[in-house]
C-alpha cells in the first residue's frame, strides 16, 4: 500500500470507473489497496473536486467514527457532489463507534425507528446510553423516538446531548428544532434549524422552515 498523497489522480481513476460501472466493491478494493485512511481524509479536504468526491465515498465505507470530523467538514464543501456524498457517508460512520455490541444495538434501534416502534426504540437506545454514554448516535436515536412519542422536552434534551458529543450531528439539530417548534418556542426552533443548516447546507426542507420561522417571528 502506498500512502503517497500525490496519488490523488489514481483515486480519481478509481472513482470515475465506479461512476461508469457502479461496482462499489471493486472501487473499495482498489482504493483500500492503495490508500491509508489518513491519506483519504487529507484528499477529502484538500484534493481536487473528483478526488474529494472519491475520498468521501471511500471513507463512508472503509472508515469509522474517527473520520467524523473530516466528513463533517466535507458537508460544507463548495462542491454539491462532495456535500451529498459526505451527508450519506457521515451517517454510516456514526453507527461505527464503540464495541461491536454497541454497533449492533445502534443498528437495531435504527430498525425500530424505521418501523415506527418508538417505545422499543427509546428503550433500546436508553440501554446503549447506560452502557456507553459517550456514543452520540444513541442520544440522537432516543431523542428522535421521544419526539415521535410527543415527549418534546426529553427530545430536546437528548438531541442537545448528541450535539454536545458530536457537534456535526445535523440530524440532532433538525429534530431539536422540530421539538422546539412543537413547544411553540419559535426562537429556539429557528436557532436549531439554522444550526442544522450550517452543518449541512443540503437540507432544503430545513432551509424552508428557517424562512417560514423568520417570517412568523417578524410578523409577531
Amino acid at each position: 500500500m502506498n500512502d503517497d498523497f500525490r496519488q490523488g489522480p489514481l483515486l480519481v481513476d478509481f472513482f470515475e470507473q465506479y461512476l461508469d460501472d457502479h461496482d462499489i466493491a471493486q472501487f473499495l478494493r482498489l482504493t483500500s489497496e492503495r490508500y491509508f485512511i489518513g491519506t483519504l481524509e487529507r484528499l477529502a479536504l484538500n484534493g481536487e473536486r473528483m478526488a474529494r468526491r472519491g475520498a468521501v465515498l471511500a471513507l463512508g465505507r472503509l472508515s469509522d467514527y474517527q473520520s467524523n470530523s473530516v466528513l463533517g467538514r466535507a458537508m460544507i464543501d463548495l462542491d454539491r457532489g462532495v456535500r451529498t456524498l459526505a451527508e450519506h457517508a457521515i451517517g454510516l460512520v456514526w453507527n461505527r463507534v464503540g464495541l461491536t455490541i454497541h454497533q449492533r444495538r445502534l443498528t437495531a434501534v435504527g430498525e425500530q425507528l424505521d418501523d415506527g416502534d418508538y417505545d422499543r426504540a427509546s428503550m433500546l437506545a436508553g440501554k446503549i446510553i447506560q452502557d456507553a454514554p459517550w456514543i452520540a448516535q444513541s442520544w440522537f436515536q432516543r431523542g428522535k423516538a421521544y419526539f415521535h412519542l410527543g415527549q418534546f422536552d426529553a427530545a430536546t434534551r437528548d438531541c442537545h446531548q448528541a450535539l454536545e458529543i458530536n457537534p456535526y450531528h445535523f440530524q440532532a439539530a433538525a429534530v431539536m428544532g422540530e421539538a422546539y417548534e412543537m413547544q411553540q418556542n419559535l426562537v429556539a426552533a429557528l436557532e436549531s434549524f439554522r444550526r442544522a443548516l450550517r452543518l449541512n447546507p443540503n437540507m432544503e426542507e430545513v432551509r424552508a422552515r428557517v424562512i417560514q420561522l423568520q417570517r412568523a417571528l417578524k410578523n409577531q
